[in-house]
């Protein structure tokens, strides 16, 4: 077992950080201010290959792991430049269609992924249904002579109003049994019946949240994504990336809160000693690097377990992994704050935003109650609570 990084990755970390310091956080806070997008930097990012990297190659991507991608999310959070739809559209989209997507499929969407130019949103929260995936309501059915309609709402979707189309995580009825089971359908954003509002959050964020409305949107039969019979294994394959690639969101916003504590730390002296000298900062701080370590190692595993093919290793290791990194974001802006005082609230520090943003974390893309609900459950053997 090897718990280091090897060379190429670490210059993939080196090359990307220094892509994102380039542009840097006053950069940032401006665009997600002004309600903007960091095009400019995703799009740069994938002219060099960055975030094309987890595509096969013969897609024209570097044909690496969601380690990689992983790696390539935390350091552009760590450089104050977070760019939430690395999440979804490179990590969810791609990888689900590059494991189940049909010849036709792969060809036209993965060249997109590889090269930064195609967005795509993930779209399987709804109003009523929250946490339980088993509870949506969105269907599809099919169209005499062939293809689908969808209706239904989703909400809390990430990248709409950027994105070329949705992942919609939607319904079909089976004909024998009459249940309802999980299917995946690509949803052009410019489709007939298909709407989007923006939800207005108390975020600093250059990713906006929408609501979705589809109205009998109708859709070819290649909309489809793989299997209707083989969806909670494709939702799955999707969703274990989704809570690496959160994990490694959070890491990064951590990494960015401690080195901005640290630096302030050993420059501001107010008893005629720098105020990281004194043990109330200090422990609080290494405290906090140790969570992050603890965070990242864990990160990791999972990235390495799913890419090996162990999905469900990965599944509790991820949930782990997205759990304690966004425990220890949440403890590095809090530290970063009060190690800053009342400076810790100026904008001009970039920290008081992220009091709010790491929230998220503990939220999204699951909430830290049903990663405890699963590690009870499926760690422990303990009796399902719910």
């Amino acid at each position: 077992m090897n718990f280091t990084e090897s060379e190429e990755r670490a210059a993939l970390r080196k090359a990307v950080g220094e892509l994102g310091r380039s542009y840097g956080y006053e950069w940032y806070a401006k665009i997600a201010r002004s309600g903007g997008h960091t095009a400019e930097l995703w799009d740069e990012a994938g002219r060099l290959g960055y975030l094309g990297v987890a595509v096969p190659e013969e897609f024209g991507g570097g044909g690496a792991g969601i380690g990689d991608l992983a790696a390539v999310c935390e350091e552009f959070c760590a450089a104050g430049t977070p760019m939430l739809l690395m999440v979804v559209s490179p990590a969810i989209c791609a990888t689900v269609i590059a494991r189940f997507g049909t010849d036709e499929q792969k060809k036209r969407w993965l060249p997109g992924f590889a090269s930064g130019e195609v967005r795509m949103a993930f779209a399987i929260t709804e109003p009523d249904a929250g946490s339980n995936s088993h509870r949506l309501t969105t269907t599809a059915r099919r169209k005499p002579g062939g293809g689908w309609v969808l209706s239904g709402r989703k909400v809390f979707i990430s990248g709409v109003d950027e994105a070329d189309a949705v992942l919609v995580v939607g319904r079909t009825e089976d004909a024998k049994t009459g249940k309802l089971k999980p299917a995946l359908y690509i949803v052009p954003t410019d489709a007939p019946g298909f709407e989007y509002n923006r939800i207005d959050m108390d975020l600093v964020s250059a990713d906006s949240q929408f609501g979705l409305f589809l109205d009998d949107v109708e859709l070819p039969a290649d909309a489809l994504v793989g299997s209707e019979d083989a969806a909670i294994a494709q939702l799955f394959a999707g969703l274990n990336p989704e809570r690496i690639m959160g994990a490694s969101f959070s890491l990064g916003v951590a990494r960015f809160a401690l080195d901005k504590a640290v630096g302030y730390a050993k420059q501001r002296s107010v008893w005629g000693t720098p105020i990281g000298a004194h043990q109330g900062l200090a422990h609080p701080l290494a405290q906090v690097k140790i969570e992050l370590e603890l965070a990242k190692l864990m990160t990791q595993k999972a990235a390495a377990l799913y890419d090996s093919g162990d999905d469900f290793g990965a599944g509790e290791a991820a949930n782990m992994a997205k759990y304690a990194a966004a425990e220890v974001a949440i403890h590095a802006v809090d530290q970063a704050v009060q190690t800053h005082g009342g400076n810790g609230l100026a904008s001009e520090y970039g920290l008081g935003a992220l009091i709010a943003a790491t929230r998220v974390g503990r939220i999204a893309p699951v909430s830290r109650e049903m990663v405890l609900n699963f590690v009870a459950q499926h760690s422990l053997g303990l009796p399902k609570s719910y």
